[in-house]
Parts: C-alpha cells; structure tokens; sequence
C-alpha cells in the first residue's frame, strides 16, 4: 500500500483527518509547512517538514516517501513572490498561489491539477471519515426556535443565489433579513461584525453551507469550539450547517460547550 500525504498547513484539521485514516489502518505521512510547524502536535506521528518557497523540494519529497496519493489541509498564507525560488516547479505553482486572482475554490482546483500534473492523485478521504461529519438532524440537547426554523427558510432561498458565487460559505440572518454574508474575513470576524447589525427581535442565527461549485475534497466548511463561544459570546440562538458536507472540529468537545451554552447545531440539506 502507498502512503497517503497530508500536506499540513495551520489548525486541527490536517491531525483530525489523519488520526481517522490511521485508525483505518491507512499508511499517513504529515507533510508539515515550516510556516505553521508545532512539533509537539505531531511528535507521535511520521512527518517531514516542507517550504512553500520550493515546489521542486516539495514534489521530491512526497516522492521520496513513496506517495502517490495526496491530501491538503489546514490553513496557509500565499508565500511572497520574492521569497520563491525559481526552478520551473515553483514558477508554475507560482502561477496559480500568486498571480491567479480568482477565487478560492478555483485557486485550490488548479492546485489540485498542478500536483496531478506531477504523479499525484488527489485522496477523497471524505469517503473514508463519515464519522467526522455532521449527520444528525440536530446535535445539540437545545432544539431551533420556531423563530429560528423561520430565519433558516429565509437563510436557503437567499444561499440559493449567494451560494453559486465564489465568495463565501456564512450567512446571518436575524428577523428573517439578512444581515451579514460572508467574504473574506471569514466565518469567526462575521459573527463578530453582525452583532452591531443587529436589531431588536430574535438573537439570530448563523448558517454555514459548501458553495455550490465548491470542490468538496479540498474546500471543507468546519466549525469548532471558537464558533460557539463567538455565537455565545456575541448572543446568537445557534447555527445550521450543511447535513453530511460540514465537519466539526473536536466534536465531542464543541458539542459539549453547545450544550453547556444552550446554542443549537442543527443540520440540514440546502436548495438544489
């Protein structure tokens, strides 16, 4: 059996996914960038350090560890163009980190197609982690308001629309309006910024859904316990995620916190 290369940016993920296959009894390599590298995260596993500044060292070293199968994970920075070297490797990834000025998601599938061009098939590990995902209609002990159920109605048609453009996967709506959707700040900084924005009537909730052109192996929507304390924090009911395509981080714990916070996690399948 080949390894299965798991190029680790920062956060959880890259360990989250890894510890599930190896529990599989897949054979993972963590390929760590220097940029984000905690050691005492992956002291118990095997990992190579790697630079982003190199596409050449990098591809030698999946290669050299006997991987054909890769899986990308965790958050990045885009390097500086001045700190690249210039083999033709890193002049071709370089292309699409640093001059493509599309979005995300079309920035990660002509990533994904860089790495094909050079032996490696990309790892549909969601296939193997159903456990890592968010199934259950609700998750939470608190339930959705009525109120609530009546913003999420509102929440789908409008990410009918919003969900097809390449910006962002959150969306608040408190009152049946929409107050916040989400685009390059992210998930955490839209909670935060929503809570001026609110009026009175219901505290509000957050969904957070995969766009619909999103690649579903590179692109995943998570939460995490830093989720519910900002929707605590900023006195939102809950959140409504995508049923089978939203991943939640430590999910014991984050349910927990929900639970002790009496915010809902709920679930449920967007328009198609």
């Amino acid at each position: 059996m080949s390894n299965i290369g798991i190029i680790a940016g920062a956060g959880k993920l890259p360990l989250i996914i890894g510890k599930s296959l190896i529990k599989k009894n897949f054979n993972v390599v963590f390929f760590v960038i220097e940029e984000f590298y905690n050691a005492k995260n992956y002291k118990n596993f095997e990992s190579k350090s790697i630079n982003l500044h190199s596409a050449k060292k990098i591809i030698q070293s999946l290669k050299s560890n006997n991987i054909k199968n890769i899986i990308m994970a965790g958050n990045i920075t885009r390097p500086s163009l001045t700190d690249l070297s210039f083999d033709i490797p890193t002049f071709k990834l370089a292309k699409n980190l640093l001059l493509n000025k599309t979005g995300d998601n079309d920035l990660l599938v002509s990533i994904r197609k860089f790495f094909k061009e050079n032996g490696f098939d990309y790892f549909d590990w969601k296939n193997h982690c159903p456990e890592l995902f968010s199934r259950k209609d609700c998750l939470t002990t608190k339930k959705p308001s009525r109120i609530a159920k009546k913003n999420l109605v509102k929440a789908l048609s409008v990410f009918q629309s919003f969900g097809k453009l390449d910006i962002g996967q959150s969306i608040i709506i408190q009152n049946q309006i929409v107050i916040g959707l989400e685009a390059a700040e992210g998930t955490d900084n839209l909670i935060i910024r929503c809570k001026d924005l609110k009026k009175s009537g219901d505290k509000g909730i957050l969904i957070k859904f995969a766009k619909y052109n999103q690649s579903n192996i590179l692109d995943i929507p998570t939460i995490g316990e830093q989720t519910i304390k900002l929707l605590k924090q900023n006195d939102y009911e809950g959140v409504y995620l995508e049923k089978n395509s939203c991943l939640i981080l430590d999910k014991k714990n984050t349910i927990d916190l929900a639970n002790k916070n009496k915010i809902f996690i709920s679930t449920c399948n967007k328009i198609e």
